[in-house]
């Protein structure tokens, strides 16, 4: 919201006419009252003669290759100045603003006698973008008659010596976007008594010559406010006045004419969109309704629109004339030939007005407010203030008393607060009375001493609960006096210890090379089809959300695999080759129970039912670790081309989670997509499947556009078994027998069952079994491979001889030989 210095003093003069207050000065003081200020923009400086001209005459030069005028400008002196100009929007007897040779224009651009088109120019007309006031640079300025005498300084005329501020209006104060509201919110800021422009506004009467125009409110247009009424016998050719063009400019709006230019500015000044029909053009009862399927309406900008039927439309007997809160229509638009206007003021609902605007890829200034609320209770006095206006710059008389149309809607509930709530909030002690005082200062009906009763303003439909209130209370008082005290943690407490096992399980994946990352929430859709995931699969059973961001991402994740796999490959298309990623989150599993549940009643906290009610409808939604490896997992150089990442590596990722969570896991051969059916295995807590790792399969990342060979893991931490116990160590004083032990065993057979079943055989006496060498090859026969087994032994209360020792590998080996087939190499 931008606007000029001089019209925020003119509206805090009205409370009181001494008050003054410099650029920065206002700056800070929306500052303090919680806004942003983009920009704090003084008009440029312009030096030398600038003056107010009268045209006098103008000599048309036809022998150009663009139309060019020599006009004689009188100056106050005592003979007129010729000037060429290119410009076409002027007549003769038309005011203008004269740069004479030595005045210095923005740029700098220093304005001198020259000889041009077979003319001496001596100075040059000026447009506003041309003296640094507006962008408009397609016409020069026109004056309206009576602004000034010819030769009169045209700084002082135009009022050069102001300011722009621009002020950055958050979504949630559609009433700040008003010089009303901003005016308000600056008098709080700086004591100072407000007078609303909007309001104790004397009815306007008319003259009778017409009767009140037929308007009616159709229920499933969503409209509330909808009011009419005739201006009769106007100047559509008339000028607005300069300081209104002025405020325009300096709002970003291009003077069309006085007419058009009244509704911008009441719309700027009270927030209320406006909106003047060609009344001579309208025919019939003008009806507020949804359009009708297949019809159609070309808007002012001259493009023909297929309305929908959620679009609310303007409506006479011949169709629809205008978007409601977007823009008019072309048929019933103001031209200079209007000699009556009808007068449009209504308010209409926020939402369809946002997706009018959204659906056809129009904006205005108009819908920009409807978005954000626009007062419904400022209808009439704005109208009234554009009426008043129009005659008095336009000419002609209000010939019809104003017709209306209100749809009723719930009051607003009056807020209960403690006079001291916003105190025990800040901690700070006000002055008493300060809640009722500044929560009446923004519009609030204040009764009642402790505790008040307060009923915002209708122009404030933010403020709905106490915490708003408070927030008010303390916007105004200055959130920079809250001292800033941080809370104290209660001594003795910290991590609990599902913290403490997520924070650890991060931790060690990070030593080990992997870094972490945080996918979407959401999944791609179509990925499980990817998958060839079998249509009752439990991972299908997702939760969709009723407003996604993206459409092609409707579905919660049931797995954390679909979004590492998507930066796995966004990775990879930006050129890195070697990948070790993890994420933790969680995962959204649907289940039976999840039912849709009754809106609660926010007035007050829910009872115990209720919130048990609400948990039991949620979904399940555990805690997952996931990983995936791809490329070198140990680098080349001077020591090696490096080591390619394989499944065992998944499988080792799988044994670090379960180390940093403090569990013994168990894999086992398993056969789950997307997981290669025999380089895959389940990761088994207790008897249960927690989780996968492996290579995944090669058609799955041959569809994806994933390279060979890659692997994943993905692990249920909330599967785990939690414990608080800290390990204690056990440190034996007796030495360890160390021996190998190399078994052959059918390809098939998993090297999981191999280490358990020499585990189970060896007894008390193995301290660890550890693989260490995987080969195949013809020393151990097709289809067959070798497995080597690190295996330490010891004795908890001698020392264990080699005997001992080598007896005990035997019986591994009896027992690996009888389960798994393994025999000794």
């Amino acid at each position: 919201m931008r606007a000029p210095l001089s019209w925020f003093t003119d509206v805090l003069r009205q409370g009181d006419p001494a008050w003054s207050a410099t650029a920065e000065e206002v700056d800070a003081g929306f500052v303090r009252v919680g806004f942003e200020i983009e920009d704090v923009e003084p008009f440029p400086e312009i030096t030398g003669p600038l003056v107010v001209g009268r045209v006098e005459s103008i000599e048309e030069l036809t022998e150009f290759k663009k139309p060019i005028r020599f006009c004689q400008v009188d100056v106050g002196e005592e003979q007129p100045r010729g000037i060429v100009c290119g410009a076409r929007n002027f007549a003769e007897g038309d005011l203008i603003v004269a740069a004479l040779p030595g005045v210095v224009l923005p740029g700098p651009f220093e304005i001198a006698s020259r000889k041009t088109y077979g003319k001496v120019s001596d100075g040059m007309i000026c447009s506003v973008a041309e003296m640094g006031i507006g962008a408009d640079a397609s016409g020069i300025l026109v004056l309206a008659p009576g602004t000034a005498q010819p030769g009169a300084d045209a700084r002082e005329v135009l009022g050069l010596a102001d300011t722009a501020i621009d002020i950055n209006v958050t979504p949630d104060r559609g009433y700040a976007f008003s010089v009303r509201g901003l005016g308000r919110e600056l008098a709080g800021s700086f004591g100072v008594p407000f007078v609303d422009p909007g309001a104790d506004r004397p009815a306007l009467a008319d003259d009778g010559s017409r009767d009140a125009w037929p308007v009616v409110i159709e229920p499933d247009s969503s409209a509330t406010r909808y009011t009419a009424r005739v201006i009769a016998g106007v100047d559509a050719a008339a000028v607005s006045p300069w300081w209104m063009q002025k405020r325009l400019l300096v709002a970003g709006i291009r003077p069309i004419s006085a007419i058009v230019d009244i509704t911008n500015y009441v719309m700027i000044e009270l927030g209320q969109p406006l909106h003047a029909f060609d009344a001579d053009k309208v025919t019939g009862t003008v009806t507020v309704r949804s359009a009708a399927p297949g019809e159609k309406l070309t808007t002012l900008d001259g493009a023909e629109r297929a309305l929908d039927p959620e679009d609310v439309v303007i409506a006479d007997e011949s169709g629809p004339i205008a978007l409601a809160g977007v823009m008019g229509g072309s048929t019933t638009e103001v031209s200079t030939d209007t000699t009556a206007v009808l007068l449009e003021s209504a308010t209409f609902d926020q939402v369809r007005v946002f997706r009018t605007g959204k659906r056809h890829k129009l904006t205005s200034e108009a819908s920009k407010r409807f978005e954000r609320i626009v007062d419904p209770e400022i209808t009439v006095a704005a109208s009234d203030r554009a009426a008043e206006l129009i005659v008095q710059i336009a000419g002609g008389v209000i010939a019809s008393p104003l017709a209306g149309v209100r749809v009723d809607t719930e009051p607003v509930t009056p807020i209960t607060i403690a006079a001291d709530e916003p105190d025990r909030v800040a901690g700070i002690s006000y002055e008493p009375g300060t809640t009722a005082k500044r929560l009446t200062e923004v519009g609030c009906a204040v009764t009642g001493t402790d505790p008040l009763s307060v009923t915002p303003a209708s122009w404030r439909p933010d403020l709905r609960q106490r915490a708003d209130l408070v927030e008010e209370v303390l916007r105004l008082e200055g959130l920079e006096l809250i001292p800033a005290i941080p809370p104290k943690a209660p001594a003795g407490t910290g991590l609990t210890a599902a913290q403490r096992r997520r924070r650890g399980i991060g931790r060690v994946l990070a030593v080990d090379g992997f870094t972490e990352v945080l996918p979407y929430p959401f999944m791609p859709a179509g990925v499980f089809d990817l998958w060839g995931l079998a249509p009752d699969a439990e991972r299908r059973r997702t939760v969709k959300v009723l407003n996604p961001l993206e459409r092609d991402r409707p579905e919660l994740n049931t797995t954390l695999l679909p979004g590492l796999l998507e930066m796995t490959t966004r990775n990879i298309a930006r050129g890195q080759r070697d990948l070790a990623l993890f994420t933790i989150g969680q995962v959204v599993i649907a289940g039976d129970n999840v039912t849709a549940v009754d809106a609660l009643d926010v007035t007050r906290r829910p009872d115990d039912a209720e919130i048990a009610a609400l948990d039991a409808s949620l979904p399940h939604q555990p805690l997952h670790v996931a990983g995936v490896l791809t490329g070198l997992i140990d680098p080349a150089g001077p020591w090696g081309p490096g080591r390619v990442a394989d499944y065992l590596d998944a499988f080792e990722a799988a044994r670090t989670v379960a180390g940093a969570a403090g569990v013994e896991i168990e894999l086992t051969a398993a056969d789950v997509a997307p997981w290669h059916p025999g380089r895959c295995a389940a990761v088994i807590v207790d008897g249960k499947t927690v989780g996968h790792a492996g290579e995944l399969h090669p058609a799955i990342l041959e569809r994806a556009g994933l390279p060979k060979r890659l692997c994943a893991f993905e692990i249920d931490i909330d599967a785990l078994p939690l414990t608080t116990v800290l390990p204690s160590p056990k440190v034996s004083v007796f030495p360890a027998v160390l021996q190998d032990l190399a078994v052959v065993v059918d390809a098939s057979v998993p090297s999981a069952d191999v280490a358990a079943a020499l585990r189970d055989g060896a007894g008390d006496l193995l301290e660890s079994l550890e693989l260490f060498d995987v080969f195949t090859g013809d020393q151990v026969g097709e289809g067959n491979k070798s497995l080597a087994f690190a295996l330490r032994f010891r004795a908890g209360d001698r020392t264990l001889t080699e005997d001992e020792a080598n007896a005990a590998k035997l019986a591994a080996v009896d027992a690996a030989g009888s389960r798994v087939g393994a025999r000794l190499r």
